[in-house]
């Protein structure tokens, strides 16, 4: 049993920085997620896809604003439990919380912050006979090292950003793309798709829309080609050494759903005083909750994780003022980020 102030499900963005926030109040927590790396989808799904509305950072990529954060919370020491998904929150006498993960790892908190992002969630997979004998190896639903591409044929799949970005920065590099899109209209932001479409036009790649994969060729985990059927017309077998397939997410909630808190679809409503939850001492932040006029921006997911770790001090400590202090200038705030002694 590990005893802590707060345990938290998910290491994405918004659940780092919570531990950061806690710890500046003095306050220890434990970090919970389903994923095997911190990070959440910046670092599963988009590793090298740019951001830029992180406040004082012009441009980092998913993976590097996981880096740094993970930095930033060093001084805290937080217990890490990857690659198992929380099972079991149940409320204890005197108000405090019995958490077990999927692993047998159980806990004893005083609070529970939920900042699951969109849940527990996985790419939508292609739905093609034999497609699982390829995943990971030469089949793919994310990219995790883009020079495994450099000079090779690709097929990618979608017609999200996922997919556009993608088509963008690997025909940089790959030997030749195809783009298969089950139809002419994209979901992408539209300066992608012109993009897209001027690199056609010149012949740096192809396209095909209205069209969906039928069958995939090749042994051993290694694909020689894929077949793509059009609406209308013959099939086509498209040479291809990867296939890169971006479908979406399909999230789920998973067993939060069972947790009796109010939920609002596939997140979870809280208030914007302390993003609680209808269940005293289980707050919700990041994308996963919701209030009027939420926007799912990671900026957004920062000032609740600030905001939830005062409620939360204010929960553990009730009898005392819970004082605002600045970094610049705290010497308490100092030593909990181990710059004094």
């Amino acid at each position: 049993m590990i005893d802590t102030d707060a345990v938290i499900i998910g290491a994405g963005p918004c659940g780092l920085f919570q531990v950061f926030e806690l710890g500046l109040l003095g306050l220890k927590a434990e970090l919970v997620d389903s994923i095997r790396q911190p990070g959440g989808q910046c670092t599963e799904l988009y590793p090298d896809k740019p951001i830029y509305d992180i406040p004082g950072i012009l441009v980092c990529s998913g993976e590097e604003l996981a880096a740094a954060l993970l930095k930033q919370i060093e001084p805290f020491h937080c217990g890490m439990h990857l690659g198992e998904e929380v099972a079991v929150v149940s409320k204890n006498s005197d108000d405090s919380f019995h958490v077990e993960t999927s692993a047998g790892t159980q806990f004893h908190a005083k609070a529970v912050v939920i900042a699951g992002g969109v849940g527990s969630f996985q790419p939508r997979h292609i739905r093609v006979p034999g497609a699982e004998d390829f995943a990971d190896k030469t089949l793919h639903y994310r990219v995790q090292d883009p020079r495994l591409f450099a000079g090779k044929k690709l097929v990618i799949m979608g017609g999200g950003d996922s997919a556009l970005d993608w088509v963008l920065e690997l025909v940089k590099i790959a030997e030749h793309i195809t783009l298969v899109h089950r139809r002419d209209e994209y979901r992408a932001v539209p300066a992608s798709v012109d993009k897209m479409r001027k690199l056609v036009a010149d012949g740096k790649m192809a396209v095909i829309e209205n069209a969906r994969a039928t069958a995939i060729d090749g042994a051993d985990g290694v694909i020689h080609s894929i077949t793509i059927q059009p609406r209308e017309g013959d099939p086509v077998d498209v040479p291809a050494d990867h296939v890169l397939v971006f479908f979406g997410l399909a999230p789920k909630l998973g067993p939060v759903a069972d947790w009796g808190l109010d939920i609002n679809r596939k997140t979870i409503n809280v208030d914007t005083e302390k993003f609680e939850t209808s269940e005293p001492g289980i707050y919700a932040i990041g994308d996963i909750s919701f209030y009027p006029g939420k926007k799912k921006l990671i900026l957004c997911g920062f000032h609740e994780a600030a905001l939830a770790a005062f409620a939360i001090k204010k929960r553990i400590e009730p009898d005392k003022k819970v004082h605002l202090q600045y970094t610049t200038t705290s010497p308490i705030m100092h030593k909990r980020l181990g710059l004094t002694e």
